[in-house]
């Protein structure tokens, strides 16, 4: 090799790590190959969501013509599984087999329920849609045939994605699992992605038969993908099934002596209070910059990909930064501080009537929840005692997805209570616009990142006390 290939190729392996991200989170015993192998049920996870929430939601609305009411019923019922998350996570900590395995029976439990749950789906929907043969049977059998299939994918992809972070969280060392949480984070949001442009492609000539074919589809891609993600990746130690203790630790108290420990549950009042905060306004976005800012349905389009942009740069700084040893609830709270200034910028674009100020908000909503989900997310995977890591992993994702779950509801029903009372003239008269509805909401988020910011204060101001004691006692 002449001496100008050999500077560039070093020039690239120097490059790499520095501005690609997430390129220095591998290891000689965890290969970036590896990772990314592993990181491929958060695909499977993301691609459940967009079926779920985006794909779906539209088509059984728009094209199978299903009451909006029910359609939203459907939707919400996955989140009843999300408190079981902490259960899950106790559950694969404590797993005995004879393979030796933890983490991959409840990933590989996960998969088939969700698989079940995309399997009788679209047969499901299409009775509860009326139509052709559909119509000869009672109506209540697609309705509980459908809540059924939402309910097992639901079930699925929690159960999937508990022990799949725990398992993460074995596998990488103590220095990587912050870079480690926004590789698995990104690659959520890359299914996401990938999967719209996909679903959207696919049904663009819609039928019954063609959105057979992309659920079913959907159902054997989430079997390939967790297969492959979970090929050789969890050690088999034969002796957790032959050797097990005389009495295993019950659930209650596991879960007491997790609540017991360093502040757990302030931790968790914070993961919910903040979520609540940055997810409250999923639904209310689109019809804001199209009702008050008067934007056309391509630029509302827009948004959802500038707030997933927001998304990835606030996972990459925050792997960038905790990598360094950053403290992670310090990250977090700048999070809810970009938060609180992002939905200061929203109400303020309606005022101004200002796209650009409003663009500007939602991709500073995505960065603040980004930095807020990584921060939260590290320290709950840092502080989890060796033995509990699937109990703190499966309590962050039962608070989180369950607050989530829950602000989505409250800012849809806080917006239209705010705004009924704005249109029947029983608010000050300077109120009675479209925006009063939104702005109300957006207005709680303030709070609600107030109130995070106030919980996690004594966290950080511990850490940083504990840090400057460690200084302190160093020897000169």
């Amino acid at each position: 090799m002449n001496p100008l290939s050999k500077k560039l190729m070093r020039s690239w392996a120097q490059a790499g790590p520095r501005f690609l991200p997430f390129a220095d989170v591998a290891s000689p015993d965890l290969p970036l190959s590896r990772l990314l192998r592993l990181s491929l049920f958060q695909v499977s996870v993301g691609m459940a969501l967009v079926l779920l929430v985006g794909t779906l939601n539209r088509v059984m609305i728009v094209e199978l013509q299903v009451p909006a009411s029910l359609v939203a019923v459907m939707i919400s019922l996955p989140v009843l599984f999300a408190p079981f998350r902490a259960l899950i996570g106790f559950k694969s900590d404590t797993h005995r087999s004879a393979l030796g395995w933890r983490r991959v029976p409840f990933i590989w439990k996960g998969t088939m329920i969700q698989f079940g749950g995309l399997a009788i789906m679209p047969f499901a929907l299409l009775v509860l849609s009326g139509g052709g043969h559909a119509s000869e049977w009672p109506s209540w059998i697609g309705q509980a045939g459908a809540g059924l299939a939402f309910l097992l994918v639901g079930a699925g992809l929690h159960i999937t994605q508990t022990a799949g972070l725990a398992l993460a969280t074995d596998l990488a060392p103590v220095e990587s699992q912050p870079r480690v949480v926004g590789l698995m984070y990104v690659m959520l949001l890359a299914g996401t992605i990938v999967s719209a442009l996909v679903f959207g492609a696919m049904l663009e000539n819609f039928s019954a038969g063609r959105l057979i074919e992309v659920i079913q589809g959907s159902a054997v891609a989430t079997i390939a993908l967790n297969l492959l993600a979970l090929w050789k990746q969890e050690t088999r130690r034969p002796q957790r099934g032959v050797q097990a203790p005389a009495q295993a630790p019950s659930f209650r108290a596991s879960w007491g002596s997790f609540a017991n420990g360093d502040h757990a549950m302030r931790r968790l009042a914070a993961v919910g209070l903040g979520t609540m905060a940055f997810s409250m306004q999923d639904v209310l976005l689109e019809p804001y910059g199209g009702q008050v800012l008067h934007l056309t349905v391509s630029a509302t389009t827009t948004l959802t990909a500038t707030l997933a942009l927001g998304g990835l740069l606030g996972f990459w700084l925050a792997s960038r930064v905790l990598g360094k040893g950053a403290d992670a609830f310090r990250i977090a709270s700048h999070g809810a501080l970009v938060g609180m200034a992002a939905f200061a910028a929203v109400i303020a674009a309606a005022s101004l009537q200002s796209p650009l100020l409003f663009g500007a908000g939602v991709l500073l909503i995505g960065f603040g929840g980004g930095l807020f989900g990584h921060g939260t997310l590290t320290a709950t995977m840092n502080l989890a005692p060796k033995e509990q890591a699937g109990l703190a992993l499966g309590a962050w994702g039962a608070v989180q997805a369950t607050s989530a779950g829950v602000a989505v509801a409250l800012g849809g029903i806080g917006r239209d209570l705010v705004s009924a009372l704005a249109e029947r003239n029983l608010l000050l008269a300077a109120w009675n616009s479209p925006a009063t509805g939104y702005i109300a909401v957006y207005a709680l988020e303030l709070l609600l990142l107030a109130a995070t910011l106030v919980a996690m204060a004594p966290l950080i101001r511990q850490r940083t006390a504990g840090h400057a004691a460690a200084v302190g006692a160093t020897p000169d």
